[in-house]
């Protein structure tokens, strides 16, 4: 005999009602720390998973150490996904602990969507433990925020939040949610979203067919056409088109940190990485030769255009494309705007060019890339000790298969990793945190990356000043046994600071080296499989054992101090 079906409550309350409005946008996943004021959250998330209703079932919870490292879980979970990612946290210090992942994710146009839970709206003003202005603090570092008041708006909000996150130029949404907002009541039938509005971009921006055809006309009589990629080709998924172009047109095509991923590093127009951070003098050389140039959802910012000197502004033709109209024009002379999404503008370019294809002609690119790695394989095949940064990047490229996603904290890693590694496909294989550079990124943000993509392996890198940020989180990766591998720069000192003591101010070194520690030990007592390496003969059998492993797994690596190395980074080479 059938059971009859109970009748569902003709409402939910607001803690409830924020978790449909998540599944509703095609959520699986939330990062976070739990608070006082995020009882009713976390209840509702405990209820709901216990058979709630089937709509708010399935949402995954990754309990982390502390909230800016789940907002870099989210902010790489996103960038390795294409959907939004979403961390949340107490209020008062869970908010001022969200901030650094917040502005990373929202000036690298990720869309991060945080959620701090906060004090009763009948609180507000009466001295009450945590209460902050959550509106103010994040109003100049999201793209989109609010503070609720009322629970029957939640659903309005959030639509809001996933709508403003994913068009135009994305990025970060931050949402301030009362504990009495969570427990009022919210009706049902308000809980709807829009599941494309999970995904970036959700609506694409199409180019002005007029500005087209003047890029196209300029293309065609350009002798030595280069193409400088940012961010924009990878996050609109415009590889293909990006390809065809080039071909099209025999121009090599340059990225920046962000942009790597936009074309594979083994097709023969791509020159790798250009700028002061990564770039070499053989790449900025093909840059300086370049009578027209076209920046793709890039910037143009100082460090991809070495502080606005390759190429110089005024000398050469410039066609800019972006899906943010303030960005072209901010730096160069623009002869062609194209507002418009990266894939769509690439794509109207190559139906305008036709039939267009040039013969290809790839000697000046590889040229340069064969005197670039002549120059760091002779480094990478030193036997020196501490080890070459150069042979730790080689060996984990030999290591590691094509798929593999890495993520360098800056400091010794992203240089290197930005010129060196080979991005053997396109798409997100490679990143790191160029907006703001903050140390103790990458190992979180791998977190991200692996719950995101586990079919493949990934690799945090992080010198010893990024690890001592974020250690806490070895915990968590342990506590979920998630196959992550961080290799760790163990030099005791902040190395680019140093550095730039040594070429900027006379070798005057003040406050930047600290004690040693001994990673692979303190990993150990975390419950990580861990090796030290000071012998380079014994490195590369190391990172082979520790990517194999099972489970979290670390190499501490004796490594030379970047003011003693040779490090592609323009200023101290000059």
């Amino acid at each position: 005999m059938n059971k009859p079906v109970e009748a569902q409550a003709a409402t939910l309350s607001g803690a409830e009602a924020v978790v449909g409005m998540l599944r509703a946008h095609g959520v699986e996943v939330i990062f976070g720390l739990c608070g006082d004021t995020s009882l009713p959250l976390y209840d509702a998330l405990a209820r709901l998973h216990e058979g709630g209703p089937a709509s708010a079932r399935g949402l995954r919870h990754v309990l982390t150490r502390d909230e800016r490292h789940a907002a870099y879980m989210a902010d790489g979970y996103a960038r390795v996904t294409g959907r939004v990612g979403v961390c949340e946290g107490p209020s008062g210090g869970g908010a001022t602990y969200i901030l650094p992942g917040l502005v990373e994710a929202n000036e690298s146009s990720v869309p991060v969507l945080a959620i701090n839970t906060d004090i009763s709206v009948s609180s507000r003003g009466r001295y009450t433990l945590t209460e902050l202005d959550q509106k103010a603090l994040m109003r100049p570092l999201t793209k989109w925020n609010a503070v609720l008041d009322r629970a029957a708006d939640i659903p309005r909000v959030f639509r809001a939040a996933f709508n403003a996150m994913t068009t135009g130029r994305p990025g970060a949404a931050h949402i301030a949610l009362p504990f009495d907002v969570q427990n009022a009541p919210v009706e049902r039938t308000d809980v709807w979203g829009d599941p494309t509005l999970g995904q970036y971009p959700s609506r694409r921006i199409a180019p002005d067919s007029f500005h087209v055809e003047l890029a196209a006309k300029l293309l065609r009589t350009a002798k030595r056409p280069v193409f400088i990629c940012g961010g924009g080709p990878v996050i609109a998924g415009a590889q293909d088109e990006l390809r065809e172009l080039a071909e099209k047109l025999s121009a090599p095509v340059a990225t920046s940190i962000s942009g790597q991923g936009s074309i594979s590093e083994e097709h023969p127009l791509a020159e790798g990485v250009v700028g002061a951070n990564g770039g070499t003098l053989e790449t900025r050389a093909i840059v300086d030769q370049a009578d027209v140039v076209v920046f793709v959802g890039c910037r143009a910012g100082s460090v991809t255009t070495e502080r606005w000197r390759h190429p110089l502004p005024g000398k050469v033709k410039v066609i800019h494309i972006d899906v943010d109209a303030g960005t072209i024009g901010a730096n160069y002379p623009v002869d062609v705007p194209l507002v418009a999404d990266a894939r769509l503008a690439l794509g109207a370019l190559n139906e305008a060019l036709g039939e267009l294809r040039r013969p290809l002609d790839a000697t000046a690119v590889r040229q340069a890339k064969e005197q670039k790695f002549a120059k760091f394989n002779a480094l990478a095949a030193s036997d020196d000790s501490p080890i070459k940064p150069e042979r730790v990047v080689a060996e984990l490229s030999k290591a590691l298969d094509p798929d593999a996603i890495v993520v360098a904290d800056p400091g010794t890693p992203c240089p290197y990793l930005s010129a060196y590694y080979p991005v053997r496909r396109a798409g997100r294989t490679l990143f790191s945190n160029r907006a703001h550079g903050a140390l103790g990124y990458s190992m979180a943000a791998a977190v991200g990356a692996h719950v995101g993509r586990p079919s493949v392996k990934t690799v945090a890198v992080m010198g010893d000043g990024s690890f001592g940020m974020c250690v806490g989180e070895l915990e968590t990766l342990v506590r979920y046994n998630l196959p992550i591998t961080m290799v760790v720069i163990r030099n005791a000192v902040y190395g680019w600071i140093k550095a730039g003591q040594k070429t900027g101010y006379g070798e005057r070194y003040f406050s930047v080296d600290f004690g040693v520690t001994d990673h692979a030990k303190v990993a150990q007592a975390y419950g990580v499989k861990s090796w030290a390496v000071e012998d380079p003969h014994k490195l590369g059998f190391a990172l082979k054992e520790a990517i194999a492993h099972g489970g979290p797994s670390l190499v501490d690596i004796a490594c030379q101090p970047l003011h003693e190395a040779k490090a592609p980074v323009s200023e101290w080479v000059a």
